[in-house]
């Protein structure tokens, strides 16, 4: 452990891909008035077009509070739209509204540019490799944090 290689740790290259991914799509989408965090809510939003307030903070292990705040900035800017649940009436679903979705497009072109970039010319075979071993160490490190939950 002493002389580990650094360059050669999962961990530090983990942080280092996502901080340069994050980089290089914070300068390309700055032009577009956008924040990568608004980014995320708009993008979960547009896959799960009517998910409700408590579903996204799971999603995004946010803060209630600071959610609801960017909700309501969101929905100042008319992207966003919260509409009552027909089922249960405490329940606000959240929804893109078509001003924004063009904007939503050009941001998964540019990630999508990005990924492309980042991935190279890795082949297919070993990029999706990758991505499987990815989820697994994502399930595993989910499972981790359960099992300590549940011994605090």
């Amino acid at each position: 452990m002493e002389n580990e290689d650094l360059d050669r740790n999962f961990g530090f290259l983990t942080l280092d891909v996502a901080r340069l991914l994050q980089y290089e799509f914070d300068k390309r989408v700055s032009s577009l008035g956008l924040t990568r965090s608004q980014i995320r809510v708009l993008t979960r939003v547009y896959q799960t077009p009517g998910i409700s307030q408590s579903e996204l903070t799971d999603i995004l292990d946010v803060q209630k509070a600071a959610l609801g705040r960017m909700i309501d900035r969101l929905t100042q800017k008319g992207w966003l739209e919260r509409r009552p649940d027909p089922n249960d009436r405490r329940v606000n679903r959240i929804h893109l509204t078509k001003e924004v979705t063009g904007l939503i497009k050009k941001t998964r072109i540019i990630a999508s540019e990005i990924r492309g970039f980042a991935m190279g010319d890795i082949s297919s075979k070993n990029r999706e490799h990758f991505i499987d071993t990815l989820v697994k160490m994502k399930s595993n490190l989910t499972e981790f944090q359960g099992k300590n939950k549940d011994n605090n």
